[in-house]
């Protein structure tokens, strides 16, 4: 009998909660993706730059998802469950009943997003205090990170909202909570969002420096004094109503989680490499970053020891890889803005009766039309004089400057599907010289990188893969699943079942190569230039509002 049991494979269970929907794998212990299911979350934009969400509506949608994977599977073989989610803020009240973070008292939009940009008041009085801890986060704090917006619902919402908050959780903590019953926080989310460090804790005197002392009152209660680090086992597992909502037994081993960019950073960093003539194989992890790339992109670098990198979130330790300093950098909006280019031009109705009518999807339908105008040229150099500059969101790194816009030269009164595809190839360059310039940052400040790992939506489309190895003139190695993410929360959950000794030794086992992209070497001048002129775009911005500011 316990021969057999060996013999046969074990499951794990990672859920994924993304900006607009909410996935599910079932994933065996050699990080092969069994069966995955996905489900779309509503999103509330109330106002400009409001985003809210409902923690009842995502976890129903988790309940969902997790059904359909586990479906018509052992229960035994079943052995850990792994969250991971945006890092978007969640209010409770006391007896954890949804709270309203909107100004119409809708309690069931309890959850301001991660892209929410309502607080930028907030944050700017925070960055002016300039107090140590935001040396942690590139010297400048983000819009996105939770203590503006718990600043902001006191300052805004203060009788509504504050006074009768009794939790307030980074979603993928949420998660947690909801399957166990314990309010333990991951090292991951408070580290990363909250100020929150590995060694000192809290800093009691941050939290009374912006205004926020009554969290320090009851011994952060509220934002989390029990601290797990990632892929630990949280409590008892999963609990009874939890396991009913879920379609799994009680008790299976519930992992303190991960923000959804960590866990694709996990879902493929420690992959083995071996045979495949990369410039990693034979270095440590080090030599890496991963990049994860959906609606925003995230570009996670691990350290030995701490880097500062300016406008680079981090050092971080422990926050991804157990016993590494993390360095996060990142684009705001990337297949937000790539939609938004798409979708806003005037072909696009062209686009879409063409693309069906091709049985593709837009997208390949674009890279084909590109193949069909390029000629004799290579098709990146169709760009020669179309230039983007890519922060239509604002830039979160490496110049942490929330004011920037999206910029555009080289337009003409042409309508068509080839200004549409032309439009599209040069955002997507524009997107990877951002790329450059963040890993140009993180070397600069000491990092050693060598080989990019790219997984995510946008990792799935094969012109956005080789521009990015073109432009940083690095090799892009993708993984064999293209469900990273998934797989990175799958580790956790093997790693909180115990049927692994470390999350590294989970990450080499469960993370596989698929294929590997190689640069261009013979089109870097080309790129050079197009980023000599990225640089001028922002540096012509700047001086364009400062004409305008002696207005």
């Amino acid at each position: 009998m316990h021969s057999k049991k060996q013999a046969s494979l074990k499951y794990y269970v990672g859920i994924d909660v993304g900006s607009a929907s909410v996935r599910a794998a079932l994933v065996d212990e050699f990080g092969t993706v069994v069966a995955h299911a996905d489900q779309p979350i509503q999103i509330w934009e109330p106002q400009p730059d409001h985003y809210e969400q409902s923690s009842a509506d995502i976890w129903a949608a988790c309940c969902l998802v997790t059904k359909k994977v586990v479906c018509g599977v052992d229960a035994s073989r079943i052995r850990g469950v792994g969250f991971d989610a945006t890092c978007s803020l969640v209010v409770v009240d006391k007896q954890f009943q949804p709270l309203a973070v909107n100004y119409e008292g809708q309690n069931y939009r309890n959850v301001i997003m991660w892209m929410d940009h309502r607080a930028v008041s907030q944050v700017e009085r925070i960055n002016a205090t300039q107090h140590r801890v935001l040396s942690y986060v590139g010297g400048v704090m983000s819009v996105e990170m939770q203590p503006p917006k718990l600043l902001w619902i006191k300052e805004n919402l203060q009788e509504s909202c504050w006074e009768k908050a009794g939790y307030f959780f980074d979603l993928p903590d949420f998660l947690s909570w909801k399957a166990t019953g314990v309010t333990a926080r991951s090292l991951c989310t408070v580290v990363c969002k909250w100020t929150y460090t590995s060694d000192g804790g809290w800093d009691d005197g941050f939290w009374k420096m912006i205004g926020l002392e009554d969290l320090v009152k009851d011994k952060y209660e509220k934002i989390g004094n029990h601290v797990l680090p990632p892929g630990e086992s949280v409590g008892k597992g999963l609990t009874p109503e939890a396991a009913k909502d879920l379609g799994l037994p009680a008790g299976i081993a519930v992992a303190a989680s991960l923000i959804d960019a960590h866990a694709g950073g996990l879902g493929v960093i420690g992959a083995d490499v071996k045979g495949y003539n990369l410039p990693c194989e034979n270095e440590p992890i080090t030599s890496r970053v991963a990049m994860i790339c959906g609606t925003s992109s995230c570009h996670m670098g691990v350290s030995e020891t701490p880097i500062f990198v300016p406008g680079v979130w981090g050092p971080y330790f422990s926050a991804m890889v157990p016993g590494l300093w993390l360095n996060e950098g990142g684009q705001s909006a990337t297949g937000k803005l790539i939609d938004h280019v798409v979708r806003g031009h005037v072909a696009f109705p062209e686009l879409q009766s063409k693309a069906a009518a091709s049985a593709h999807s837009i997208y390949t339908y674009l890279n084909s039309h590109l193949d069909l105008i390029k000629k004799s040229l290579p098709v990146g150099f169709l760009t020669v004089d179309l230039h983007v500059w890519p922060d239509f969101h604002g830039n979160r790194s490496p110049l942490t400057d929330l004011t920037l816009k999206g910029m555009v030269v080289g337009l003409t009164l042409s309508r068509g599907l080839d200004e549409l595809a032309l439009i599209y190839l040069a955002t997507i360059q524009a997107i990877a010289l951002g790329t450059r310039h963040i890993l140009e940052t993180m070397q600069a400040a000491g990092h050693h990188i060598n080989t990019l790992f790219l997984c995510g939506g946008l990792s799935k489309n094969p012109l956005f893969v080789q521009m990015h190895a073109d432009i940083t003139g690095k090799p892009v190695v993708l993984s064999k699943e293209v469900e990273s993410v998934l797989v990175g929360a799958a580790i956790l959950g093997a790693c909180a079942s115990g049927d692994f000794v470390s999350i590294q030794e989970a990450m080499a086992k469960m993370g596989k190569v698929g294929r590997v992209v190689q640069p261009n070497h013979e089109h870097k001048r080309f790129y050079d230039k197009k980023y000599e002129v990225f640089l001028k775009l922002v540096e012509h911005q700047r001086e364009y509002r400062s004409i305008m500011n002696s207005f």
